[in-house]
């Protein structure tokens, strides 16, 4: 009984754990502008309540998704593990995309750049990390067309992503279609045309993907 902690510490721990747990419901049903007075409503506490454990949206993100980041981290490093490039990038995506189609919240996350999220941040430098890894490796076994860059694929990939609350909407598995398509793109072959223009840099895609997040353009 001596190491419990005091009732005050206890209320203040199951009122995190409820706020993360509804936050997690409400963003898979919303996305991740969802309101946070939405979250604090449907959780029984006050705003002042919310803000006291997660001062910022980041924070509780970062709270809600950590455990679902370091998944993904995982599936990555078991692809990069993998002899077969080619198969270990079509496997490493659709683990990815089975977890973009699950809920909105993680889609928004793992389409966009949303900033100030530490366990967000490592988890798409991994990413990124891992399509360069496997890009380069099947383009030395000669499965992936060389002139493929990993800022094309990391584009098409969000592009793609984005779209899959719609295409789940009308039917759970709709999104393994577009992604087996963008994936027989990547395939080396003498048939391929060239690709157009340039690639976007490093900095022009974090662009694109902040002008992709949760709220723009609708």
């Amino acid at each position: 009984m001596g190491d419990r902690p005091p009732v005050g510490r206890r209320d203040a721990l199951r009122n995190r754990k409820l706020l993360r747990d509804t936050a997690r419901e409400v963003f898979a049903e919303e996305g991740l502008d969802a309101p946070l007075d939405v979250i604090a409503r449907r959780a029984g506490v006050g705003n002042a309540t919310l803000y006291r454990h997660f001062p910022t949206r980041a924070a509780l993100v970062d709270e809600v998704f950590r455990d679902a980041l370091a998944e993904t981290m995982e599936a990555g490093e078991r692809a990069r593990a993998a002899d077969d490039a080619w198969r270990a990038l079509g496997q490493y995506l659709r683990t990815v995309f089975a977890g973009l189609a699950a809920d909105r919240g993680t889609n928004d996350l793992m389409t966009t750049n949303l900033e100030g999220v530490p366990s967000l941040e490592a988890v798409h430098a991994h990413n990124r990390g891992t399509i360069d890894v496997l890009i380069r490796r099947g383009q030395e076994q000669g499965a992936i067309r060389p002139d493929l860059l990993t800022e094309d694929l990391l584009f098409s990939l969000a592009a793609l992503g984005r779209a899959v609350p719609a295409l789940t909407a009308a039917a759970p598995d709709a999104w393994l279609r577009p992604l087996a398509l963008l994936l027989d793109g990547l395939r080396a072959g003498p048939a391929a045309d060239a690709l157009p223009a340039q690639a976007l840099t490093p900095d022009q895609l974090g662009t694109v993907l902040l002008n992709l997040g949760p709220g723009k353009g609708r």
